[in-house]
């Protein structure tokens, strides 16, 4: 019998833009990116398991080698890809359909709405674990309400920032720490 493996489908696009945008209101400088390797770490030690990390990137006609070469030293496999359209949300699409078929946990890290079908497919599958990976309030509503699906915190759960992130999200009041406010 071959070992469950966890599948982590990175869109790079779409977690640099909500930080970006959303988060920060500015582009992010390097040292406010997530740290992928926590990413992988998070992933591996969430459902106790290997983990493959597949990193999604639109690229013109040249190949971001600095950032790819780093992705491979982590332990992703780099998925650069050009053409028309939303490529990358099409490769992740594909590959989520492509994994229905096999014995496989998947996390999405990803904010996006175009994952919905393929996420709830999978998360349909029993024994199959599923879940998505971000910042819960970019989360679109309906990728949130698909049965059965896992949410963990890039920042909170991963801990894939090196400080803390200008954000205002809803706090269970079991998780209120008032020393978050006053110090």
């Amino acid at each position: 019998m071959t070992e469950r493996t966890t599948y982590l489908l990175v869109d790079g696009e779409n977690i640099d833009a909500t930080l970006g945008v959303s988060v920060l209101g500015r582009r992010p400088q390097s040292d406010e990116r997530p740290r992928w390797n926590k990413l992988l770490q998070h992933a591996e030690h969430a459902w106790h398991q290997p983990v493959r990390g597949l990193f999604f990137l639109a690229v013109g006609d040249s190949l971001p080698s600095g950032f790819v070469q780093a992705l491979i030293a982590l332990g992703y496999k780099a998925i650069p890809l050009r053409g028309e359209g939303k490529v990358v949300d099409i490769a992740i699409q594909r590959t989520a359909e492509a994994l229905q078929d096999r014995p496989a946990d998947v996390m999405l890290v990803s904010h996006d709405k175009d994952f919905v079908p393929q996420m709830t497919d999978l998360a349909a599958t029993p024994d199959r674990r599923t879940a998505l990976v971000g910042f819960r309030e970019f989360m679109a509503t309906d990728l949130q309400d698909i049965p059965g699906i896992e949410f963990h915190d890039l920042e909170y759960d991963v801990h894939a920032f090196t400080s803390r992130l200008p954000r205002v999200r809803i706090i269970d009041i079991d998780e209120f720490d008032p020393l978050e406010f006053i110090l």
